[in-house]
């Protein structure tokens, strides 16, 4: 079976996001100034074969895991499709 995994991954909400507060400083200085804050992170699209949906979600956990998201500072969530 084919499936599709939309992946999220971002930045516990501890940790400072240099990032987020350069989007938020540029969107104030194009007039947005309503913006309280920005957290930035990663999207990915994963298309795989597996067996079964419980298999295919128990690669993609291990993927996040293992490789897409540092899990000391980062978070992740997915969400699954069967794929045509």
């Amino acid at each position: 079976m084919k499936f599709l995994a939309r992946v999220d991954v971002s930045l516990k909400p501890t940790v400072n996001d240099p990032e987020g507060l350069t989007i938020r400083g540029a969107l104030h200085s194009l007039g947005f100034e309503a913006v309280a804050s920005v957290r930035a992170g990663k999207y990915m699209e994963i298309g795989l074969e597996a067996g079964s949906e419980d298999e295919a979600e128990k690669q993609v956990t291990e993927m996040c895991r293992k490789l897409l998201a540092n899990p000391v500072i980062e978070d992740f969530r997915f969400e699954l499709e069967e794929a045509n």
